[in-house]
Order: C-alpha cells, then sequence, then structure tokens
C-alpha cells in the first residue's frame, strides 16, 4: 500500500463519516415530511444516482451476473435491515432523539464483535470479553434509566446485522447498493402514490423541501461509495478508529444545536460504551503487536 494510497483512504473515509454526521441536521430540515416519507424518497433518488453511476461505469451486467440465487436472497435481507435502520434513524431526528441515535452507533463496533461471536463463531480473548460486558452495561444502564432503549439498540443492531450480511454476500458495494434500492423502490414508489391518491402529501410542499428531499439520494449514496474506497485502502483498525466521528458529530448536534436534555444516563451509557470499545482497539493493537503483526486483530 503507497503512501498516495493510504493519504486517498484516508481522505474517502473522512468524507464519509463527516456526511454521516451531518444527516441528523440534514434530516432536520425535512422535519415538516413524515419520516415515511422522506425514506421514500430517499430510497428512490439513491436508486435514480446509483443508475446514473452503474451507466457512466457500465457496470450493469457484472451486477446483474452477480446478483443472482443466494446473493440475491442475502440482499433481500440487507435490504430490509438498512430501511430499518434509515427509518428509525429518520424518525429519531423527527422526534427529538437524536442522543440515543447516536448511542447506537456508538455501540456498533461492539455489536459486530458480539455477532461474529454468536454467528460466525469467532473466538475472542478474555479482555475483549470484558469490552463486550461494558457495552453490555452500558445498554442496562440506558434501559433502567429510562432512556428509548429500542431506537439504540434497533440502530446498532440493524446496522450490525447489515454489514454481517454484506461481509459475506459475494458481491461489491455499489452494486449491493443499486441492488437493495431496486428492491425496495417499488415499496417506497408504492408508499408515495398511496399518499397522493387518498389526498396524502406525497413531496415536502415547497421548492426547498423538494429539493432536499431529491438530493437525500446523493447524500445517501456518495459516503457509502467513498467509504468502499476508503475499506479498500486503509487498515481495518484505522477505519475502526475514524468511524466514532460520525456519532460524535450527531451527540454533539442533539446537544448544542437541537436542544436535547443531556441526562445523566446518556453520559454512563456513553462513558461505558467507549471504555468498552477503548479496551477492545488496545487489546487488539497490543496483541498484534505481540504476534509482530502490522494490523491489530479485526
Amino acid at each position: 500500500m503507497t503512501d498516495r494510497e493510504t493519504r486517498t483512504g484516508l481522505l474517502h473515509a473522512l468524507g464519509a463519516y463527516l456526511i454521516w454526521g451531518l444527516l441528523p441536521l440534514y434530516f432536520k430540515l425535512l422535519g415538516d415530511v413524515s419520516p415515511l416519507h422522506v425514506l421514500s424518497h430517499r430510497i428512490l433518488w439513491s436508486l435514480l444516482f446509483l443508475l446514473l453511476i452503474v451507466a457512466v461505469l457500465r457496470r450493469f451486467g457484472t451486477i446483474r451476473a452477480a446478483a443472482r440465487g443466494r446473493v440475491l436472497l442475502i440482499l433481500c435481507a440487507s435490504a430490509v435491515l438498512i430501511s430499518v435502520n434509515w427509518l428509525v434513524n429518520i424518525w429519531a431526528v423527527a422526534n427529538a432523539r437524536v442522543l440515543e441515535a447516536s448511542i447506537g452507533y456508538f455501540m456498533n463496533p461492539l455489536v459486530n464483535v458480539a455477532l461474529g461471536v454468536l454467528v460466525l463463531r469467532e473466538r475472542i480473548r478474555p479482555v475483549q470479553a470484558m469490552a463486550v460486558g461494558l457495552a453490555a452495561a452500558g445498554v442496562l444502564a440506558l434501559a433502567l434509566g429510562g432512556g428509548a432503549l429500542w431506537i439504540s439498540l434497533t440502530l446498532a443492531v440493524s446496522f450490525g446485522l447489515y454489514g454481517l450480511l454484506r461481509k459475506v454476500v459475494a458481491i461489491d458495494a455499489l452494486g449491493g447498493l443499486l441492488v437493495e434500492t431496486l428492491m425496495l423502490a417499488p415499496v417506497a414508489a408504492g408508499v408515495l402514490a398511496f399518499s397522493a391518491a387518498t389526498g396524502g402529501q406525497a413531496w415536502g410542499g415547497s421548492m426547498r423541501l423538494d429539493a432536499l428531499l431529491a438530493f437525500s439520494g446523493v447524500v445517501t449514496a456518495i459516503p457509502l461509495l467513498l467509504f468502499a474506497s476508503a475499506a479498500r485502502r486503509l487498515r481495518y483498525t484505522t477505519l475502526g478508529l475514524l468511524q466514532y466521528i460520525a456519532p460524535a458529530m450527531a451527540f454533539a448536534q442533539a446537544v448544542f444545536l437541537f436542544g436535547e436534555p443531556l441526562r445523566p444516563v446518556y453520559l454512563v451509557t456513553l462513558a461505558l460504551i467507549c471504555a468498552g470499545c477503548a479496551l477492545y482497539a488496545w487489546d487488539s493493537v497490543r496483541a498484534a503487536r505481540a504476534s509482530g503483526g502490522g494490523k491489530a486483530v479485526a
């Protein structure tokens, strides 16, 4: 890996996480549109944008060849998971629950570890098990403290399972996302058509909101493509550390811009989850150095 490729990967990763970190602010601007309608537009405009990219790259043939049989079944499941994740995230922003949403993405790395152990039968060391235990204690604190635990858990588990499925499916990021949005598009179009037919509002009701809805496809697809590029160029440990940029930005927006109350239970939960992530990262780096390898254990 050359220094130039590493720098490119770093810039792409930063771009992806900065865009993801600003999404709560973006969806806050769409607060007058129902979350289901925002999701529907997000799916349809993402599909249009991805079709344009695939046409320019002339990738339809390779994607069509890959998206069949077992791959197609897995992508059906991943499409459902990512749509649930997007809907809950949009709903959380619209209902002043960005703090709980950010906590869900903070806990996501250790959810991935837990899924690796439970589903992929991966083995972890005792210190790493303690790290997962700290995160679990954070989840328990949120539950006992009366926070909206279902938001954090739904976001963390849905994105964790989504990542697990995309890890094992034999198709690249662009092709997988195109197929997923293609599967979701009929439902999204049906939601908007039903709303229009029953006298509801299928669009935003103003030129500003309509433009924001249309641009949601770009802000959905671009960070995913940047992330896929970064993943090919950076070490997994580097990518893992950078992923905290987005939930940290969302947490700050919730407190300083949206005025959500910062209850003590949120700080306790976040402290336990971050301590678990830090402990896991430290043990991974320590083990890599002890074995003489250049990369931490993913």
